[in-house]
C-alpha cells in the first residue's frame, strides 16, 4: 500500500503541530517542547464502512436514553457523575504506584459487563496475582498484555466488550508512528485511535495515564483535550489516604473528589472524610482553626494551622502547605494593613492539615484568623467554624453553598460558625441546633474570636 509521508512538528505541551520547527511554540509559547512527527496518510482498515448517517436530535433525546455503568464504587460514582457513560473515553491520572491500577480493576469488577483490561507494564499473571489479593473475580473480564493499538482493536472486534481499560498509554504504539512509546507522537495517535474506536462502538474507555514531576498527564495536552472525562488520583506516602479529582466532566460536576483509604484490601471507601482530617485535630492551641471547604458538591471540614515567629534572619520566611502562596501572601498584607498586626518581621508557617489541596476562596477567614492567634497567642474556640472570603478593604465576602456548609459542621458536633453577613439572606430558615455568627469585616470576627 502506497502511504504518503507528512513530516510536522508536535509540541508536547499543548499538543498543538506546526510545519516548521521553532525553539518556541508559537501557541503556547513555551521552550523546546517541539518534536518531529511523521503523518501517514493511508487507509485505515478498522474503520472502513464504519461510518454512520446522521441521527434527528429527537431520535437522540427520546428514544436513546442516557446510559450509566454504575462501578458500585459509591466515591467513583459521585466523581464521574453517577457512573460511567457509555461511549465516553475517561482519562485517570496519578503518580507512580498511586494506586490506579488497583482503582481500575476495582471499576472493573464492580461492573457486570464484558470487560477487557490491556496492561502492557505487567503480565496476564501479575494482574491476576493482584485481583487475587484484592478478591477480584469476574467471568466477564478479559486480560492482555499487549501494547500493538492494532491488535487491541482486533481483540475488540473479538471480544466486543462494553468497557476497555488502557494501562497505560504512555506503553502503547502503532507502527505507523516512526517513535517510541510514549513519546508525544505515539500518545497523540493512540489516544486518537482509542478516541474513534470509542465513539464509533459506543464503548466506555479507561485510559491510565501516569504524570510528570510538574503534576500534569505526561504526554500533550491534546490528550487532555480528546477525552470526555480527566480524574486525577492525588495522595501523599506520608497518609494513607487518597482523594480521585475531577478536573474535566463533560457529563457531570468539576471538582468533585472521591476520599479513599489504601489498604492491602486495595482502596476502601471513606463514607466521612470530615471525621478523617479531623481525627487527630489539635484543641485549645493558638494557630489553628476549623474551615468547611467545599470539593465540588461535597462539604469537608479541614483544620487549618499556622504558626507564626519572630524571623532570625533579614527576609521573613511564607511557607504554605495546601493552599495558593500568592493568597496566603494578599493575607497577610490585609492583615498588616487593616488590622495593624505587624507581619514584616516574622515568619509564617501556614498548613491545611491531611494533605488537602484546596483553592477555595472560603478558606480565606480562617487562614487569616488563624495567623492572628498564632501572633497573639490566643487560642479560637474549638468549637467554631470560619466560612468567608476575605477582600483587599479587610471586608468578609459572601460564599456559595453556605448551607452544606453549615449543615456539615453541624453535623459534626460544633456549635459556632461565623459566615459573611452577605449570606445572611440565602439562609431563611437558619438552620437549628448551631449558632450562626454574621460579620461583614475583619475586625468584627476578631472581636468575636478574641
Amino acid at each position: 500500500m502506497k502511504s504518503a509521508v507528512k513530516i510536522a512538528f508536535l509540541c508536547s505541551e499543548c499538543g498543538g503541530d506546526f510545519p516548521k520547527w521553532h525553539g518556541q511554540c508559537p501557541a503556547c509559547k513555551e521552550w523546546g517542547t517541539l518534536s518531529e512527527f511523521k503523518v501517514t496518510k493511508k487507509t485505515n482498515k478498522f474503520f472502513d464502512g464504519e461510518s454512520r448517517k446522521p441521527t434527528s436530535l429527537n431520535e437522540i433525546l427520546y428514544d436513546r436514553p442516557e446510559i450509566r455503568i454504575p462501578t458500585k464504587i459509591t466515591e467513583v460514582d459521585r466523581v464521574l457523575g453517577g457512573g460511567m457513560l457509555k461511549g465516553s473515553v475517561i482519562l485517570l491520572g496519578g503518580s507512580p504506584g498511586i494506586g490506579k491500577s488497583t482503582l481500575a480493576l476495582q471499576i472493573v469488577s464492580g461492573c457486570d459487563i464484558t470487560s477487557l483490561y490491556v496492561s502492557a507494564e505487567e503480565s496476564e499473571s501479575q494482574i491476576g496475582m493482584r485481583a487475587k489479593r484484592l478478591k477480584v473475580s469476574s467471568d466477564k473480564l478479559q486480560i492482555s498484555a499487549e501494547n500493538q493499538i492494532e491488535k487491541i482493536r482486533d481483540y475488540v472486534s473479538l471480544i466486543k466488550p462494553e468497557l476497555i481499560i488502557i494501562d497505560s498509554i504512555q506503553t502503547m504504539f502503532t507502527p505507523g508512528i516512526d517513535s517510541l512509546p510514549g513519546s508525544p507522537n505515539q500518545i497523540r495517535e493512540c489516544g486518537q485511535q482509542l478516541l474513534q474506536l470509542s465513539k464509533q462502538r459506543e464503548l466506555t474507555v479507561i485510559i491510565i495515564g501516569h504524570v510528570t514531576k510538574d503534576g500534569i498527564i505526561a504526554g500533550p495536552k491534546m490528550l487532555e483535550h480528546m477525552v470526555d472525562t480527566v480524574l486525577y488520583l492525588e495522595g501523599d506516602d506520608r497518609y494513607d489516604h487518597r482523594i480521585l479529582r475531577s478536573v474535566k466532566n463533560r457529563f457531570g460536576a468539576t471538582h468533585e473528589v472521591g476520599i479513599f483509604l489504601m489498604s492491602s484490601k486495595g482502596l476502601q471507601e471513606v463514607k466521612n472524610p470530615s471525621e478523617l482530617f479531623l481525627e487527630e485535630r489539635t484543641k485549645n492551641v493558638a494557630g489553628t482553626a476549623i474551615y468547611a471547604s467545599l470539593e465540588g458538591t461535597r462539604p469537608i471540614l479541614v483544620e487549618v494551622q499556622a504558626l507564626v515567629s519572630p524571623a532570625n534572619f533579614g527576609t521573613p520566611q511564607r511557607n504554605v502547605n495546601g493552599f495558593d502562596f500568592k493568597r496566603l501572601s494578599m493575607l497577610l498584607a490585609v492583615l498588616e494593613k487593616r488590622m495593624n498586626v505587624i507581619m514584616g518581621t516574622k515568619d509564617v508557617f501556614v498548613n491545611l492539615v491531611g494533605g488537602l489541596k484546596i483553592n477555595d476562596p472560603a478558606a480565606d477567614l480562617s487562614i487569616i484568623s488563624t495567623v492572628a492567634s498564632s501572633s497573639r497567642e490566643k487560642p479560637i474556640d474549638p468549637s467554631t467554624v470560619l466560612i468567608g472570603e476575605v477582600g483587599l478593604a479587610g471586608e468578609v465576602r459572601s460564599v456559595s453553598q453556605i448551607e452544606k456548609r453549615i449543615q456539615e459542621a453541624k453535623t459534626l458536633g460544633f456549635t459556632i460558625v461565623i459566615v459573611p453577613k452577605s449570606n445572611e439572606r440565602t439562609l431563611k430558615p437558619r438552620p437549628k441546633g448551631i449558632s450562626i455568627e454574621f460579620v461583614s469585616t475583619v475586625k468584627d470576627t476578631f472581636n468575636i474570636l478574641f
